[in-house]
């Protein structure tokens, strides 16, 4: 009997390509999103129309409807978790939850690569509220409280979950074009603004090893009551993955170096250096490779094909890109 799947999102990143291998399976597939965002995938697929951050409109959507498997890519709340609970609590055989590795850069006193381990523990104290660091540990601190919620469940029901912790995910579809930023910035042979501070190793997932892992658990079953990192093999340095990038561009990677407090009073960044964040989780993956059996497209050969996918189409500059000329004029300035 074919899977009767549910994917919550699905139109935006990994969730369209996810959509769409679904879709030329055999599998009963559902999405059920709000409709905003426009996209090409099957009119075969069942569609719901519903903001699934109220719980009225999800119960009356779903409420006379079952599924064997819920892909949720949008759980960013504890209420939005306890609505799917609530749901699907006694007939789901399978729930995979999209979280972040966020939940651990906003643990105390960590050191990367963030292991699965690390999650317990204390938790920093909230940044000043109207600041860019505020929002960032607000959404590390609102993925724990999912995680806690799905877990708890877990604990007192046998809810069968499976949490997938998520780094930075590339794409050709990432909604805030970040690999697009550096793309553009090579091209036009001008200078790279990069930061001074910090330098972490930068350690990332291609978005299609993320659809073939949700894949394989919803054909396997496996990962049950677990929660796993899901994140490429490298770990390379913010000038090393500038270096790759450039190369395979066939490009000179122009570094200039500056301080980041000027960079951000400026209002450079995170545009201009979008992978230097402080909020750029590092994940040690394996767990996924002993436990699950995974294995990850190496970073070259993913930057490749997104390169070749950026170089064949005609995409629009994104908004950051249009203070390109005021990047090159600090520049100058600096040298």
């Amino acid at each position: 009997m074919a899977k009767r799947i549910l994917v919550i999102g699905g139109t935006r990143n990994m969730g369209y390509y996810l959509s769409q291998r679904l879709a030329q399976s055999d599998c009963d597939l559902t999405l059920l999103n709000r409709g905003i965002t426009k996209e090409d995938l099957p009119r075969s697929i069942h569609r719901l129309s519903v903001d699934r951050t109220n719980h009225r409109q999800m119960r009356r959507a779903l409420l006379a409807k079952s599924f064997d498997v819920v892909v949720d890519f949008v759980v960013y709340q504890r209420e939005e978790a306890q609505t799917v609970i609530d749901l699907f609590r006694d007939s789901l055989d399978h729930y995979i939850a999209l979280s972040s590795g966020q939940v651990y850069l906003v643990r105390e006193d960590l050191t990367r690569p963030f292991r699965e381990s690390d999650y317990e523990g204390a938790l920093m104290p909230a940044p000043e509220r109207v600041s860019y660091h505020y929002e960032e540990w607000r959404y590390g601190v609102t993925k724990r409280d999912v995680e806690d919620e799905i877990r708890a469940e877990g604990e007192r029901s046998g809810f069968p979950y499976t949490i997938l912790r998520l780094p930075m995910v590339n794409s050709a579809r990432d909604p805030y074009n970040r690999l697009y930023n550096y793309y553009l910035r090579l091209r036009d042979g001008g200078p790279i603004l990069v930061p001074d501070t910090p330098n972490y190793a930068l350690n990332h997932l291609y978005a299609l090893d993320a659809v073939d892992i949700i894949l394989q658990l919803i054909n396997s079953g496996a990962g049950k009551r677990k929660a796993y990192n899901i994140a490429q093999d490298e770990h390379v340095s913010h000038d090393q993955f500038l270096e790759i990038l450039a190369d395979i561009m066939g490009a000179q990677a122009n570094r200039v170096s500056a301080d980041r407090g000027r960079l951000v009073s400026n209002g450079f960044l995170p545009d201009c250096a979008p992978f230097s964040e402080r909020w750029m989780s590092a994940l040690d993956n394996s767990l996924s490779k002993t436990e699950l059996g995974i294995t990850y497209t190496p970073l070259e050969d993913y930057l490749r094909e997104l390169v070749a996918y950026f170089d064949s189409h005609v995409m629009t500059p994104p908004l950051a890109y249009r203070r390109r000329r005021a990047e090159r004029q600090f520049a100058e300035s600096l040298t």
